[in-house]
């Protein structure tokens, strides 16, 4: 890293010290010439006595000659460079900028080895029933990562509204809908593949949940209830629970 930053540091001199028609000789072998161009900002052309331009690094020639170059200009463009590398290696190695690679494992819980996922219903203002709007989430009360397919039925037809994978003991938001939307999320299917990572299990059965949702529940307030997973009441549908399933197709 440093040897690339004093790299750096040479390149930034050199190109502001060196200029075209510049007599020049090679620092590694015999030879040199006028400046006739650069390549970039490491290659300087150098023209031979026989009109032939030499492609050399920058940093492999020196510039000779009577020209009386101002030193402290030099010097200030040494100051200058170093500065700015040293900013630029500051801001590549700033943490923030760095991507964050750890993630902690989901922790289990007594109990959950046994499959529980819920469909669930929450109005988003429940105070003001008959003007708010919903929020659905699918509620993953496992040790088990589950893979999801949510969708809706049109007659024999089905659309995919959602897919994803739930962490164990979490839930997900699926999307926010009114009243004017109940008929198209009156019939709908979810299937859950379950996993664990990094680690042996027993394997589950993969989920079919056929969910037949009465559109009238959303008008009444008390088929929203208390419940463990949200701090206002909810709309709940079960989809396994204990390993049992609870709609099946």
């Amino acid at each position: 890293m440093k040897k690339d930053l004093a790299e750096k540091i040479k390149m930034r001199i050199f190109a502001c010290i060196m200029k075209i028609g510049d007599q020049v000789r090679f620092l590694s072998e015999v030879g040199g010439g006028r400046v006739a161009g650069f390549q970039g900002k490491n290659i300087v052309l150098v023209e031979d006595e026989d009109g032939f331009e030499v492609p050399m690094r920058i940093t492999e020639v020196v510039v000779i000659g009577e020209e009386d170059y101002d030193t402290r200009h030099v010097v200030e463009v040494k100051v200058n460079s170093a500065k700015a590398v040293s900013q630029e290696e500051e801001e590549e190695s700033e943490p923030a900028d760095k991507p964050i690679t750890f993630k902690a494992k989901p922790e289990e819980r007594a109990g959950g080895n046994k499959l529980s996922a819920y469909l669930a219903f929450v109005p988003m203002d429940v105070k003001e029933l008959s003007q708010t709007r919903f929020e659905s989430y699918i509620v993953n009360d496992s040790n088990y990562y589950m893979r999801y397919v949510y969708m809706v039925a049109e007659g024999t037809a089905w659309t995919v509204r959602a897919t994803g994978e739930i962490e164990p003991n979490t839930k997900e938001y699926i999307e926010e809908f009114g009243r004017e939307d109940l008929n198209t999320l009156e019939h709908c299917c979810i299937q859950i593949l379950s996993y664990k990572r990094d680690k042996h299990f027993l394997l589950k059965p993969t989920v079919n949940a056929d969910v037949r949702i009465d559109p009238v529940k959303f008008y009444k307030l008390h088929t929203f209830r208390e419940n463990d997973f949200f701090e206002q009441p909810a709309l709940i549908y079960t989809l396994v629970e204990n390993d049992v399933q609870k709609v099946k197709l």
